[in-house]
């Protein structure tokens, strides 16, 4: 079982405008409501791909009511722990014309000491079963700092290895704590460790502690970054669509395989961009196209460096 925790749930809004212009005022036909959340997006994506998951997370206020009812339609299964803060809101404005999506995420208000216990409790009683466990997502502000290590500490502790996708000093809680894969994009890699070069900042959190770095470059593919080695992926040519919830895409593919004991930075490197690539060709996060056995069939894996492409994925 793939275990999933999401610290900050979000119910995703998304419209489909002709364009987004600054200032003007926008028509749009209905938009998507959808449980969301990093590690909801993994768990989805996962469940959909017929791995077993359980998704832990929060809900709470008018919002949380709402994510809760979507999230019991859509089959994922799932804990949530009820919370007095209401649940954050995710808005993705979808620009049809240029291909562009400009996202607004509320920053999600922090669970008591005791919501915050009740979760860690219901991690605790799910790792039994698990066989890995991923923390995704942002923390709400004031989120004890302890959460995150703790969280990795008794995965360790019963033996499961953890994915961690987050940003800001957590990234580096993350690697201190022992997480055997983090997966960063580059700008997220920039601001927790102050390095510019990629390979650096990557292997600096080797360095900390982590066994992978799976480093989304967005356009240019995904680079996979290990203490002895840095492989790049990328698609033989240039593909369109929606980028959110790809990097979701790519931790799901880590997990499923995680899941089955494989641990091959090649192969994990190659279905992360797979279905990184997969998800961009559909409308919401959380889902990843069919095609996505013939994309990773397209990738063009080698050492890095070399040139990095300028046009867009």
């Amino acid at each position: 079982m793939i275990l999933t925790v999401t610290p900050n749930p979000a119910l995703d809004l998304t419209w489909r405008i002709d364009r987004l212009v600054p200032g003007a005022t926008h028509r749009a036909d209905a938009g998507a409501v959808r449980a969301g959340g990093k590690g909801l997006n993994v768990a989805r994506v996962a469940h959909a791909q017929g791995a077993s998951v359980l998704a832990v997370s929060t809900a709470g206020g008018r919002s949380g009511i709402e994510l809760a009812a979507e999230l019991a339609t859509s089959g994922v299964p799932h804990r949530l722990v009820e919370v007095v803060g209401a649940t954050r809101q995710s808005i993705a404005l979808v620009d049809e014309s240029l291909g562009d999506t400009t996202i607004v995420n509320e920053r999600g208000v922090n669970p008591s000491d005791p919501e915050w216990a009740a979760l860690l409790g219901e991690v605790v009683d799910a790792l039994p079963g698990a066989k890995v466990l991923v923390v995704s997502g942002s923390l709400p502000p004031g989120a004890p700092q302890t959460l995150l290590p703790l969280l990795i500490g008794t995965a360790r502790d019963a033996g499961v290895p953890v994915i961690v996708d987050t940003s800001g000093p957590a990234m580096l809680q993350a690697a201190d704590a022992g997480a055997s894969v983090l997966k960063p994009n580059a700008a997220e890699l920039v601001e927790a460790t102050g390095i510019a070069d990629p390979i650096d900042g990557a292997r600096s959190l080797i360095a900390r502690g982590a066994e992978l770095v799976l480093l989304s470059l967005g356009a240019d593919g995904m680079l996979a970054v290990t203490g002895s080695e840095t492989l790049h992926a990328r698609l033989d040519a240039p593909l369109s669509g929606n980028p959110t919830g790809a990097g979701d895409a790519g931790v799901a593919a880590c997990a499923v395989l995680y899941a089955d004991g494989v641990r091959d930075p090649e192969t994990l490197l190659r279905r992360a961009t797979a279905w990184s690539a997969a998800a961009v060709l559909m409308p919401l996060a959380g889902e990843i196209s069919d095609d996505w056995v013939a994309l990773e069939e397209r990738l063009v894996v080698a050492p890095f460096p070399r040139t990095v492409r300028e046009d867009p994925l």
